[in-house]
């Protein structure tokens, strides 16, 4: 990197030698800067007549058919938002005005590399968009389920996509981001730093689309009816917790069942489990914003909550799953250029670069300009305008006037109304068109040292543990380095874990910073997984594998002690038919122990006589639902007859407080175990 130089965002330029080739655009027209969009001053917004990334980014657009390009992978649900607290003063966006109010929705997850037959749980960033069918409007909440992204600027978005995709010319790796490709884009934007910290934690992984965070991802406006504007950023706090799986066991998930998170969704919803989230806003003005650390324009930056407080104004509720996938999930169309009044964009280059971005995908991707004539799509509040004709056009105007002005009184035809129309904040723009990163966008490591530091020792050891695997993956080793010299900006600690995990001696001189990190910002609580995790087990899964003979009182009580919690049972047996118990009641099975082993469970437990525990401690995969169990720190309760499969694993003599024995302890008491989720205590114990 000592032969680059760097724009003036950070990123390094790559220098043109006599074996490289000029940029040009598809015209032909040499290009002078591929790092950023035309703006109206630094941070200004973007100019519409910036014909390169208008160019760029449209072919990006097209690149596939008929699926999406990125986050293809998707499962919708539907539901709606009850607005909890009224926000008169902030915004004059109609759903924000009434307590109690219901606004249907539809919600759409989704993985962002793999395409549509990729697996779940694919260590990734998961989109979180919401469709909001306001009675002013369609308002489009898209976001992830991190509150930070790769790049700062659109134009740069197609190379982040082309880089983590499969190669063009081998067609792999498919849904995943441990390659060579991806890492020598990130090691050569310092702007990914941050991002990568958090793709390599556990967010990456989550346990389910219910255990997870959403974020708008971007600072939007809201204003109010007198047109005074704060900036807002947007955020889902689920009502059930946190949650991740571990890197073992998501390998193993996406073996055993790689649909996982979707029939986790279906089934919770379908069992009246109706998953929830808070919809929270960070709410703050310009004084803040000139005062804070770093730009609210970057979207590789978030506002710690111990610095604005996230307030919750409304929950979104999951109800209703779709009755065709293909007319619902598939067709729906998100855009981030779908707001109503009240609502705003701001300067984000990231952002504007979306708003031309999505609409042309969707053009694309839908056939033409009326898929909001497609019912997922539609409004659900009254529609009046002159657009017509056009691809798979369902309605059109009715009547002789199509156009505006028109002087057709006798005709009712829709009218402009200033009253309650949409109106742009009238923010004052001046500023030198000009191809230019903004100064304050520079620093590129302050925040991922902050999120490092905030983490438990446990998720530090996982972020560390995630880049090794990734890293590991690169076969050139001076794309490993580029990328360790970053991470030494970061914090030692982290520089070393991965050194050593890759068996680097000699360490890389530390990258060039294009702005001194900031190295007192204090641990945020808030960025942690485990620091926030769940109080019950509710909306969990419990394996409860048992054998012919199996104590039937013990079975019971753990049945209704975890129903009593809010949390599934599912039955596992060594055969599919199920089990005869020892009161001489068969109890059916949920799952063949083949086909349910214990990654797919949050907690288990093992029922079942000495002698058929000698007989399964033979059984490879109660082998295993026994050690990935304990490998895995769940939380494991288990009979007498458990012990055989206990000694076959190798697990007989390290029973630790993890581990509860029936008769002992009761099934309640389990329960209250199981709300820690896992036993962090046992993995530190295992790895050192």
């Amino acid at each position: 990197m000592k032969d680059a130089k760097l724009d003036d965002g950070g990123a390094p330029r790559q220098q043109t030698t006599a074996r490289t080739k000029t940029m040009t655009t598809a015209q032909g027209g040499p290009i002078a800067d591929d790092q950023n969009s035309l703006k109206a001053g630094p941070r200004g917004p973007v100019l519409l007549e910036d014909h390169i990334m208008r160019e760029k980014i449209f072919h990006f657009d097209h690149e596939r058919i008929p699926e999406r390009v990125v986050h293809a992978r998707g499962y919708g649900v539907h539901g709606h938002f009850e607005l909890t607290e009224a926000i008169p003063e902030l915004s004059c966006a109609d759903i924000f005005q009434r307590v109690g109010e219901k606004t249907p929705t539809f919600t759409r997850f989704s993985t962002v590399a793999g395409n549509k037959g990729s697996f779940d749980l694919a260590r990734d960033v998961r989109g979180f968009a919401t469709k909001f069918y306001t009675q002013e409007g369609n308002w489009d909440l898209v976001g992830n389920n991190i509150p930070v992204f790769f790049i700062q600027d659109a134009i740069k978005f197609p190379d982040l996509i082309h880089s983590v995709k499969e190669a063009p010319d081998r067609g792999f790796p498919q849904a995943q981001s441990a390659h060579d490709n991806f890492w020598d884009f990130a090691s050569l934007s310092p702007e990914s730093v941050h991002m990568t910290l958090w793709q390599m934690s556990d967010r990456a992984i989550p346990r389910s689309f219910r255990f997870m965070e959403g974020f708008g991802v971007h600072t939007f406006r809201l204003v109010n009816a007198e047109g005074k504007s704060h900036y807002v950023k947007f955020h889902w706090k689920p009502r059930q917790g946190l949650q991740s799986v571990v890197w073992n066991e998501a390998l193993k998930i996406n073996g055993a069942d790689p649909d996982f998170h979707r029939r986790d969704m279906w089934d919770a919803i379908d069992a009246g489990d109706f998953p929830k989230w808070d919809l929270g806003i960070q709410v703050f003005d310009d004084e803040f914003a000139d005062a804070f650390e770093f730009d609210i324009l970057d979207a590789t930056k978030l506002i710690p909550e111990e610095q604005v407080p996230v307030r919750l104004i409304g929950t979104l509720t999951l109800d209703a799953n779709v009755d065709n996938f293909f007319a619902e999930t598939e067709q729906v169309a998100f855009c981030t250029q779908n707001i109503v009044r009240g609502i705003d964009h701001t300067n984000d280059p990231l952002l504007q670069g979306r708003n031309f971005s999505y609409l042309d995908t969707q053009i694309k991707r839908l056939g033409g300009p009326n898929f909001t004539h497609i019912p997922i799509n539609a409004p659900k509040c009254p529609m009046h305008h002159f657009q017509q004709d056009g691809h798979m056009a369902m309605h059109n105007p009715r009547g002789r006037v199509n156009y505006e002005p028109n002087s057709w009184d006798a005709e009712p035809n829709p009218r402009e109304n200033p009253k309650i129309g949409f109106e742009s904040y009238a923010e004052p723009v001046e500023g030198t068109k000009q191809r230019v990163r903004s100064e304050t966008f520079a620093d590129h490591y302050s925040q991922a040292r902050q999120f490092w530091i905030s983490q438990t020792e446990t998720e530090q050891r996982h972020i560390a543990n995630g880049f090794t695997f990734e890293l590991s993956k690169c076969q050139r080793e001076d794309i490993r380095l580029r990328m360790l010299s970053h991470l030494m900006n970061v914090h030692d600690d982290l520089a070393q874990m991965v050194a050593e995990g890759l068996g680097v001696v000699d360490m890389p001189e530390a990258a060039t910073p294009a702005r001194a990190p900031i190295t007192d910002l204090p641990p945020s609580d808030a960025l942690s997984i485990l620091k926030n995790g769940p109080k019950t087990f509710a909306g969990r899964k419990l394996g409860l594998f048992i054998a012919d003979g199996a104590d039937a009182d013990q079975v019971a009580a753990l049945e209704k002690a975890f129903k009593d919690e809010g949390a599934m049972v599912a039955i596992v047996t060594a055969q599919i038919f199920g089990a005869t118990l020892s009161d001489g009641s068969t109890k059916p099975a949920d799952e063949k122990i083949d086909g349910g082993p214990s990654v797919v469970f949050d907690a288990v437990a093992l029922v079942m006589p000495k002698e058929e525990g000698e007989t399964l401690a033979l059984n490879k995969p109660a082998q295993d639902f026994v050690s990935d169990a304990f490998a895995h720190a769940k939380f494991i309760a288990y009979s007498d007859g458990a012990m055989p499969l206990f000694k076959a694993t190798g697990i007989a003599d390290k029973i630790d407080d993890g581990m509860l024995k029936l008769g002992d302890k009761s099934a309640k008491d389990f329960v209250k175990l199981c709300r820690g989720m896992r036993f962090w205590e046992r993995e530190t114990k295992m790895t050192g």
